[in-house]
């Protein structure tokens, strides 16, 4: 891609008065304007190779990814990081050759593909495979290698042809993982399931400081540098706090055991922000040089495709991907296009601020890309991966109640007009994916959510986080209310964990898997309930 991003001219004059805020050190204006160009620089002056065989520490501290499963390919990940507490990883500022391999068995007897690539300084010294002529629908292996180094093995799963009738599908949905709140114990357990592939829903970190104890974790066997006990803002601090997340041995493991497509929602940036609005009410072009720095470090850090690739402060992250005539997942970024949240943000009586049919949530060319896209499909089932949740959601019975503005229920005209296009486009089984609120939900969502009676337009299932929010409660203090105000809701959970989902011909069935605690290790998972909802027949039923 070489058009230039919509906003590089406010990045440049950003840049360009970068003394005017401590953040905008000397490197993030340098940073900032290296956006522009978004490539390892050409030529001579760039060539400098380091010699693998001279890294004398593991460079694999962080583990591997995969993601964007299609039916030839698939996104290979890793980050070379000898020393990843520290700026620059412990590797000179030089490109690094990587060898990667992708098997049929996990013993690398038979190779199915491999080949060579430079982890390039200006990305962090991260790579992205995308190797091509695999067979579909099936599980590989893969590993790279840097000098004398080989790291771990991950395990992958293409995606069915496009045509293929496929009798099932599993996934599951995760989010918001808070280190400074708890252990990833969910995510061990998550790499045990028999899944074809995570979805990943958005705050995969936090900007908060995490201290040196790790916050909740209370660690008492190491102690984190102090680099990690400030907010992050610069290009370094995101990419240090990728570092601290990535090295978690439970996400490594997940990382290593499936696919993962993912999504950010706001805490990969600013909590809060909407498009280029930031929480604390920055001017927009400042704003954009550190969501230029949280944009750049989020590609480097997951197993991404080149279309993904940001330019400067904006990345087209919203995708769709195809399982066979089984399933079309349309994934959405809810984060950089949103008009800001009315009524400054937080729980409001709806009202004309909320209801104008102007505001959006989703910007209007990814609303007619969806609706285009569901014009289109013709699989069984149309899933949205998304971040905020969809469904109302009073938190009050009567007159009085107040909805969430940073949710969909602040962008009512946005939701309306999304469920009006997947009704003229004849989506009958529309399943939406949610993260964001720390707690499991199960809704059906209504063509009327006014009037309970009004027919079922889909159901929406959200997951918990990970750690977000600490240990949680089986029924949090609300409980009573939220299931009284919102009779369309089936089901709430106050716990830790992740949602896994099975889809076949007839049925989509949810299982809301749960962990009693994250402020310790090791933590026991259980199925806290299990739903269905049948093809041609929306609406959740106990299972």
């Amino acid at each position: 891609m070489t058009h230039h991003a919509p906003h590089e001219q406010e990045i440049r004059a950003a840049a360009a008065h970068f003394g005017r805020r401590r953040f905008l050190t000397t490197t993030g204006a340098a940073a900032a304007l290296a956006f522009a160009t978004n490539l390892p620089g050409a030529g001579a002056a760039y060539a400098a190779e380091a010699d693998a065989r001279k890294i004398t520490e593991n460079p694999f501290t962080l583990g591997v990814a995969s993601g964007d499963p299609q039916p030839g390919s698939v996104v290979l990940w890793t980050r070379l990081a000898p020393r990843p507490y520290e700026p620059g990883n412990g590797l000179p500022n030089a490109r690094v050759m990587v060898r990667w391999e992708v098997a049929y068995d996990e013993h690398f007897k038979r190779l199915a593909g491999q080949g060579r690539a430079d982890a390039h300084p200006e990305f962090n010294h991260s790579v992205h495979i995308e190797p091509t002529g695999l067979a579909p629908d099936r599980v590989y292996y893969y590993r790279f290698r840097a000098g004398s180094w080989i790291s771990p093995v991950g395990r992958t799963r293409t995606a069915p042809a496009r045509s293929a009738r496929i009798s099932d599908l599993k996934l599951a949905a995760v989010s918001c993982q808070a280190y400074h709140d708890g252990y990833f114990t969910a995510y061990r357990h998550l790499a045990e399931e028999d899944l074809d592939v995570v979805f990943h829903l958005g705050d995969y970190l936090y900007e908060y400081p995490v201290g040196a104890n790790g916050g909740a974790r209370n660690y008492t066997d190491r102690t984190l540098p102090a680099v990690f006990h400030r907010e992050t803002v610069t290009l370094e601090d995101y990419r240090l706090r990728y570092a601290l997340y990535k090295s978690d041995p439970d996400l490594q493991a997940a990382h290593a055991a499936h696919p993962f497509i993912v999504t950010w929602d706001d805490h990969e940036v600013e909590n809060n922000y909407a498009s280029d609005i930031s929480e604390d009410h920055l001017p927009p072009a400042e704003f954009l040089v550190r969501r230029a720095a949280a944009y750049r470090a989020y590609w480097e850090n997951q197993p991404l495709r080149r279309p993904q690739r940001p330019q400067g402060a904006d990345c087209r992250l919203y995708r769709r991907l195809q399982y066979g005539q089984l399933a079309q997942f349309d994934i959405l970024d809810t984060r950089q296009y949103r008009s800001d949240q009315a009524y400054g943000d937080g729980w409001h009586a709806p009202g004309p601020e909320s209801l104008d049919p102007a505001r959006t949530l989703t910007g209007a060319a990814q609303e007619r890309w969806l609706t285009d896209g569901w014009r289109q499909s013709s699989a069984r089932w149309n899933v949205l991966p998304q971040q905020v949740t969809f469904s109302e959601r009073r938190n009050a019975t009567g007159p009085g109640y107040q909805l969430s503005m940073d949710a969909w229920d602040g962008y009512a005209a946005s939701r309306d007009r999304v469920l009006a296009g997947a009704e003229s486009a004849g989506v009958d089984n529309l399943v939406v994916l949610t993260g964001d609120v720390h707690v499991h939900y199960a809704f059906d969502i209504k063509k009327d959510f006014k009037d309970p009676g009004s027919r079922t337009a889909g159901v929406e299932f959200v997951t918990t986080s990970i750690a977000s929010g600490k240990n949680g409660a089986d029924k949090p203090a609300n409980w009573d209310t939220y299931l009284a105000a919102n009779p369309h809701l089936k089901f709430y959970n106050g716990r830790r964990g992740y949602l896994t989902v099975t889809l076949d011909q007839d049925t989509a069935r949810a299982d809301y898997r749960t962990v009693s605690a994250v402020t310790t290790p090791g933590a026991a998972v259980r199925t806290a309930a299990s739903f269905v909802s049948e093809a041609g027949d929306p609406g959740l039923k106990p299972a």
